[in-house]
């Protein structure tokens, strides 16, 4: 980061001991200490936080891509199955002669009900005992 090799740390040192003494200087080297882990950390958290966000966008940005192409695909296929079959409707058209739209079959649920209603309907033996 800044290039400081051993001999440069060696006279800031020598610097600090003759400027702060021998009593002051460890409270000092403390102190420095702390405030470089602090801007360490700082810059390694911005770091993080910067690559995360990026990897979020690059996902978004594939996700998107990914979801243009798949939603494309899909319409063309959808679009040629209904002119291929347009093509054919007239041959269907043709041959059927016109009637009358069919009545709709009643749901098996309701089945269902009128199969339980003759059950009810079937005589039951009466409670009564003799």
């Amino acid at each position: 980061m800044f290039d400081i090799g051993f001999l440069e740390l060696l006279i800031c040192g020598v610097i600090a001991l003759l400027v702060l003494g021998p009593e002051r200087l460890p409270t000092a080297a403390r102190a420095a200490g702390r405030w470089i882990g602090g801007a360490r950390r700082m810059v390694s958290q911005f770091t993080s936080e910067l690559d995360r966000q990026m990897k979020a966008d690059e996902l978004r940005k594939e996700l998107r891509d990914a979801g243009d192409v798949g939603l494309e695909d899909v319409e063309k296929t959808v679009r040629g199955a209904l002119d291929e079959a347009k093509k054919y409707e007239h041959m269907i058209m043709e041959g059927e002669p016109a009637r009358k739209p069919a009545t709709p079959k009643q749901p098996a649920a309701d089945q269902g009900l009128k199969k339980d209603a003759n059950i009810d309907s079937v005589e039951k033996p009466s409670d009564k005992s003799p």
